[in-house]
C-alpha cells in the first residue's frame, strides 16, 4: 500500500502516484525514504512505503497527525485518549500510539526524523503528540519488517515523522472543532518560524503548538442506551437446540442497581432494591426488582428483560466519550554548515500533556451491610425481622449483601500529566575518499519523560469498609457520643479515628463529608515515574562502492548504543488498599549495542538486490541477529516487481521486564457445574519477567507496482505480506485464566487463582486475586494484501486526484500454547475486519480545493469459531464447545460501516501574506456506529460504548474549521 504526493516520493517509489509539481520540494538525492539506509538517486526500496503528505494533512485538518494516520487501512488497533481511558493502573490513559497490522503498538517502531524518541510509558508507547506537528514535512509508513535497518520493535513496520529541516518563513494556524451535538469543542493553535543566517550557512527553526479540548465525561448518545450486550443463555442445555450465547438489546445488569440490590436471603427480601431517598424519613424507598421477563432470564452479571433499564440507570455509558485534554509543546533547532563535509545541529523539544478521563461509575458486588446499619429503611427491617421470627437462629439473617453502582458517588477516572524532554546533538556531511563519495551522520539523543499518574474518585477500601458500617450510637457509649447519633461502628471504640459514616443504601444518599472521607480527603493514588532514553548512533554510506556490469554497488553501515531506564516513586499509602491504582514503582534498566550493514547490488538492468544484517546485544537477554533480503525488478517501464524476506525482532520493554505487579480491579465469570456462571470481583495482578527473550518474526512480502504508459497519471500497487512471530511476549488476562481453569481444567491456570479464604479452589470458591506474568508464550501468523490505486490528471483549469487504499486481512492466527488457537481476521469485535478501505477524490483549481473521502470496514463476526444459530443448534456440552471455542450464538454477525467526509479550502492573500480558510466535516451523514456487544466478563462493559471504537465512529458528525497563514 502507498499514498503520497510530491516528486520526491515518486522518485523513491515509496508510492505509485503521479508526481505533483512542488518548487519547494528537495531534490531526489536529498531524500532517504524510510525502510532503507541506502541513499541513491532513483533507488526504490523493496519494502512498501506509504507517505502521508502535508497537503493531505492540511486538507483534513485532524486534531493530531496520528488521528489521520489511524484512518489508513494498514493501521488498526491504535489508541488515543478516547480508547485508553481504562488503562488506569498501566498509566497509559491519554497516550496516542500507532499500531500497524494490529500486531500491537509496541511492535510498531515510531521515529522522529529517522531517530528514536523516548517512550511516554514504561510499556514502551511513544506518544506521537510529542512531535512538532507543524514542522512535519511528511509521514512515512513502512508496512513491513525493518529491524535490520532500524533495530528492535520494527516487527510490523515503521512510522517515521519527517522534519522539514529547511523551512523558511513564518506560518501559523488556528483550528476549531466541535461535534454536531455541540460537544467536545477543541481549539488548536500553531506558530512556526524558520530562517537562514550567517550567509546561508546556518538555519534556525522554532515551533509551538497549543491544543485544548473540553471532553465529554459520558457516552451521551441515543445509540448507547439500548442495552446491547452479550450474555450466557440461561435457558441453554446441551441438547435443547438453543444457542449458548445471546446477543440482544434489552440486556441489563442482574447483580446491582443504582442504590443497591439485595442479593441474598429468601424471596421477598432478596431482589429488594433501594431507590431514591424519601425526604420524610431520610431513608431509601424500596421496590422489588424484576430479574428478567416474562420469566427470570439471568446468568452471571447479566439478565434479559425485566428491569434492565433501571439496572443500568446512572451506570451505562459512564466511561468518557472523549477526555478533557490540554497539551502544549515547543521545538527548536539550529544548524550550521562549516563545509559540505561537516554540518552540525542541535535540537530541543518539550511537550506537556494533561488529560482527565473517566473510567466508569464504580460498580460493587458482595457489599455486606449489617442489620443494625443506621441507614436501612424501617419497612425493610420489619420484613427481615418477620422472616427471622419464623426460622431457627442458625437460619436467621444477620446481614444482607448488596450489589450497587454507587449512584451519588462520583465516577472514577484518571488525571494524568506527562512532560517529555528531548535533546539532540548531531552532525552530518559528505566527503570523498578512495575516489568515492561518502555520506555520514552521527547523533546523540537524551530523552526524558516525567509522568504523574494520578487517579480521581477512587476509594480506599479500608475507609469504605469502616464508613459503610454505620450504626446509631447507643446510650452510655464509652466514646461519649450522643445517643442516636449516626456514627461509624469503629468510632465507638476509637473516637478519634476520623471515620465519617456513608449511606450506601439508596440513590444519592452519600454525604459530601462521607465521600471526602472514603476518597482520603482528596489525597488520591499517585505514581511519579521518570523514563530516560540515551541513544548514540553513527552511519556511513556510499552509493558507488564499486561497479558491476549491471551498475554501482551501494553500501551503508553503522552502529548504535542505547540505554533505557525507568524509576519513580509512590507514597507507601498508595501501594495497596485502593479500589483502583495500587501503584508500585517500575524500576529497571537495560542497554543495547548493535551494528548493521546494508547493501544494494544490481543484478541485471532494472533488477536490484537489497540485503541487510544487524547484530544486537541486549544486556538482559544476550545477542540476537536480524536480516533482510529484498529484490526489485523493473520488468518494463509499466511494471515493477518487488519482494522481501526478513527476520525481525522485538525486545521486551521496561514494563514487561520489571513490572512489580500492576494491580487492577476487574470481574471474572466463574463457570458453575450446572452450566451457568457466577460473577466475582477480583484483583488482577500482572508482573514482569526479567528472563524474557526477544520476540522473533519472519516476514515475507511480494508485490507489483503498475504505472501504465497508456494511462498517464495512473498507478497501482498490490502487495502481499505474511508474518510469523514466535515467542511473542504477553500475559493472559484474568478472564482468560479463569476460563482456562474452570472451562478447560488446565491446572497451570488454576495455580494463578487465589481464593478469598486461602482455601482450595472449587467452582464455589470466592475468588479474590488472579495473577499473571509476562511470558514468551505465543505464536502469531498474520497474512494479508495491501492495495492502492491513484489517478491524477488535469481537468478544465484544475486537477483531479483520485486514490483508493484497501487492506484485506486474510488471517490473524494466534496460538498461545495453552488455550484454543484463535483466528481474528474478520472479527469486527476486534480490530482486523476482512476489509478496511479508504477512498478519496479531490479537485483543486487555483485557490479553491474540495475533496471527498469515503472510509469504512466490511461486515464481520464476533468470533470466527462461533456457530451462528437461533434454533436447532448443535448438541454439544459446554466442555465440548470450550475445547474448540465452538460456542453457539444467536447472532454472530456484525455489520460493516461506510463514512463520508468532506473537505474544502480557499486560499487568498493579505498584503505579502498567504492565507487559507478551510472546513472539514467528518462523517457528514452523521451515521451512528454499529452496535457491538462488549466483553461478557468485564465489570466495566456496561459503562463502555456499546460499539467497537476501533472500527466505528462514536462522535457523529464532526466539524473542523480554521485559517492558516504564511509569509
Amino acid at each position: 500500500m502507498a499514498l503520497c504526493v510530491g516528486a520526491q516520493a515518486q522518485a523513491q517509489d515509496a508510492a505509485p502516484v503521479m508526481a505533483a509539481a512542488d518548487a519547494a520540494a528537495p531534490t531526489v538525492d536529498d531524500i532517504t525514504v524510510t525502510g532503507s539506509r541506502i541513499v541513491r538517486d532513483g533507488y526504490s526500496a523493496p519494502t512498501p512505503v506509504s507517505v502521508i503528505s502535508t497537503k493531505e494533512l492540511q486538507a483534513e485538518a485532524p486534531a493530531s497527525i496520528a488521528d489521520f494516520a489511524a484512518t489508513l487501512p494498514a493501521i488498526r488497533g491504535s489508541q488515543n485518549g478516547a480508547t485508553n481511558s481504562g488503562r488506569l493502573s498501566a498509566g497509559e490513559a491519554g497516550i496516542s500510539a500507532l499500531n500497524l497490522r494490529n500486531l500491537g503498538a509496541v511492535r510498531t517502531l515510531v521515529l522522529f526524523d529517522g531517530q528514536r524518541s523516548v517512550a511516554s510509558s514504561a510499556t514502551g508507547l511513544v506518544d506521537t503528540n510529542t512531535f512538532p506537528q507543524a514542522l512535519v514535512e511528511r509521514v512515512e509508513v513502512v508496512t513491513g519488517g525493518a529491524s535490520s535497518a532500524y533495530g528492535s520493535d520494527a516487527v510490523a513496520g515503521v512510522v517515521n515523522f519527517i522534519l522539514d529541516r529547511k523551512y523558511t518563513g513564518v506560518k501559523g494556524s488556528y483550528e476549531y472543532g466541535v461535534t454536531t451535538y455541540g460537544d467536545v469543542p477543541n481549539h488548536k493553535v500553531t506558530l512556526t518560524a524558520g530562517m537562514p543566517f550567517g550567509g546561508g550557512k546556518g538555519h534556525i527553526l522554532v515551533s509551538g503548538e497549543y491544543f485544548n479540548q473540553q471532553g465529554k465525561s459520558t457516552i451521551d448518545r441515543k445509540w448507547n442506551s439500548k442495552g446491547h450486550f452479550m450474555m450466557v443463555n440461561p435457558a441453554w442445555t446441551a441438547t435443547n437446540g438453543q444457542p449458548y450465547y445471546l446477543v440482544s438489546d434489552g440486556i441489563g445488569v442482574r447483580s446491582m442497581t443504582p442504590g443497591g440490590l439485595v442479593t441474598n436471603g429468601p424471596a421477598g427480601i432478596q431482589d429488594t432494591y433501594f431507590g431514591t431517598i424519601d425526604p420524610a424519613t431520610g431513608r431509601a424507598t424500596t421496590g422489588q426488582f424484576a430479574a428478567g421477563a416474562p420469566v427470570a432470564r439471568t446468568s452471571g452479571q447479566w439478565m434479559l428483560g425485566g428491569d434492565w433499564q433501571y439496572s443500568l440507570d446512572g451506570f451505562v455509558g459512564t466511561n468518557s466519550l472523549m477526555p478533557d485534554e490540554e497539551r502544549y509543546s515547543g521545538f527548536g533547532r539550529v544548524s550550521w554548515e562549516f563545509s559540505p563535509a561537516l554540518q552540525v545541529y542541535a535540537q530541543m523539544a518539550y511537550s506537556h500533556y494533561n488529560g482527565l478521563s473517566y473510567y466508569q461509575q464504580t460498580p460493587s458486588t458482595g457489599v455486606s451491610i449489617q442489620l443494625d446499619n443506621a441507614f436501612l429503611p424501617a419497612a425493610f427491617l420489619s420484613r427481615v425481622n418477620a422472616y427471622n421470627a419464623t426460622v431457627p437462629a442458625a437460619q436467621q439473617l444477620r446481614s444482607i449483601t448488596i450489589g450497587t453502582t454507587n449512584s451519588g458517588i462520583p465516577a472514577a477516572g484518571s488525571d494524568n500529566t506527562r512532560q517529555v524532554y528531548r535533546y539532540v546533538l548531531g552532525a552530518e556531511g559528505g566527503f570523498e575518499a578512495l575516489s568515492r563519495e561518502w555520506k555520514w551522520d552521527a547523533y546523540y539523543q537524551k530523552g526524558i519523560a516525567k509522568t504523574n499518574e494520578s487517579l480521581i474518585n477512587t476509594w480506599n477500601t479500608a475507609r469504605m469498609a469502616l464508613a459503610q458500617d454505620a450504626v446509631f450510637a447507643p446510650a452510655g457509649n464509652s466514646a461519649g457520643i450522643a445517643a442516636g447519633t449516626i456514627v461509624c461502628r469503629s468510632t465507638l471504640a476509637s473516637p478519634n479515628n476520623g471515620c465519617v459514616p456513608i449511606n450506601r443504601i439508596g440513590v444519592g444518599g452519600a454525604s459530601p463529608a462521607a465521600i471526602d472521607y472514603i476518597f482520603n480527603n482528596g489525597d488520591q493514588p499517585l505514581r511519579k515515574q521518570t523514563l530516560k532514553q540515551d541513544v548514540a548512533a553513527f552511519n556511513l554510506s556510499t552509493a558507488d562502492l564499486f561497479e558491476t556490469w549491471a551498475g554501482p554497488v551501494s553500501i551503508a553501515f553503522g552502529g548504535e548504543w542505547r540505554k533505557e531506564q525507568v524509576n519513580g516513586s509512590v507514597d507507601p499509602q498508595f501501594a495497596s488498599g485502593w479500589l483502583y491504582g495500587n501503584y508500585l514503582v517500575t524500576k529497571g534498566s537495560y542497554n543495547v549495542k548493535e551494528a548493521y550493514l546494508e547493501t544494494v547490488v544490481p543484478l541485471l538492468r532494472g533488477m536490484d538486490l537489497n540485503g541487510a544484517v544487524r547484530v544486537t546485544d541486549y544486556s538482559t537477554s544476550g545477542t540476537v541477529s536480524t536480516w533482510k533480503l529484498g529484490l526489485t525488478y523493473q520488468v518494463i517501464d509499466d511494471i515493477k516487481l518487488r519482494g522481501t524476506v526478513s527476520r525481525d525482532i522485538r525486545a521486551p520493554n521496561l514494563n514487561e521486564l520489571f513490572a512489580p505487579g500492576i494491580r487492577r480491579t476487574n470481574t471474572v465469570q466463574v463457570l458453575q457445574p450446572n452450566g451457568t456462571v457466577r460473577s466475582d470481583e477480583i484483583l488482577e495482578q500482572v508482573m514482569g519477567n526479567p528472563g524474557l527473550k526477544p520476540e522473533v518474526a519472519k516476514t515475507y512480502g511480494v508485490g507489483v507496482v503498475l504505472t501504465p504508459r497508456f494511462l498517464p497519471g495512473f498507478a497501482m500497487s498490490v502487495d502481499y505480506y505474511a508474518i510469523r512471530m514466535t515467542g511473542a511476549i504477553g500475559s493472559l488476562s484474568a478472564a482468560n485464566i479463569t476460563d482456562l481453569c474452570f472451562r478447560q481444567n488446565i491446572a497451570s491456570a488454576c495455580a494463578n487463582i487465589v481464593t478469598a479464604d486461602g482455601g482450595a479452589l472449587t467452582p464455589a470458591s470466592d475468588i479474590s486475586i488472579v495473577n499473571s506474568t509476562s511470558l514468551n508464550y505465543s505464536e502469531t501468523k498474520s497474512r494479508g494484501i495491501d492495495f492502492e490505486a491513484s489517478y491524477r490528471r488535469p481537468v478544465l483549469a484544475g486537477n483531479v486526484t483520485v486514490r483508493a487504499l484497501a487492506t484485506r486481512y486474510i488471517s490473524v492466527y494466534t496460538n498461545n500454547g495453552i488455550g484454543v488457537p484463535s483466528q481474528a481476521a474478520g472479527q469486527n469485535s476486534g480490530s482486523t475486519p476482512d476489509w478496511s478501505y479508504r477512498l478519496s477524490a479531490g479537485y483543486d483549481q487555483g485557490p479553491f480545493s474540495i475533496s471527498v473521502v469515503g472510509r469504512g470496514v466490511s461486515g464481520g463476526v464476533y468470533n470466527t469459531q462461533y456457530v451462528d444459530c437461533e434454533a436447532s443448534c448443535p448438541a454439544r456440552t459446554q466442555a465440548q464447545m470450550a475445547a474448540d471455542n465452538g460456542y453457539s450464538i444467536n447472532n454472530n454477525r456484525i455489520p460493516g460501516a461506510f463514512y463520508v467526509d468532506l473537505n474544502t479550502s480557499y486560499g487568498f492573500e493579505i498584503g505579502n501574506s498567504k492565507a487559507e480558510a478551510f472546513l472539514s466535516i467528518k462523517n457528514i451523514f452523521n451515521r451512528d456506529p454499529v452496535l457491538v456487544a462488549g466483553d461478557i466478563t468485564a465489570n466495566n462493559t456496561p459503562s463502555a460504548a456499546q460499539t467497537n471504537r476501533q472500527l466505528y465512529d462514536v462522535l457523529g458528525r464532526v466539524f473542523r474549521l480554521g485559517v492558516r497563514f504564511s509569509y
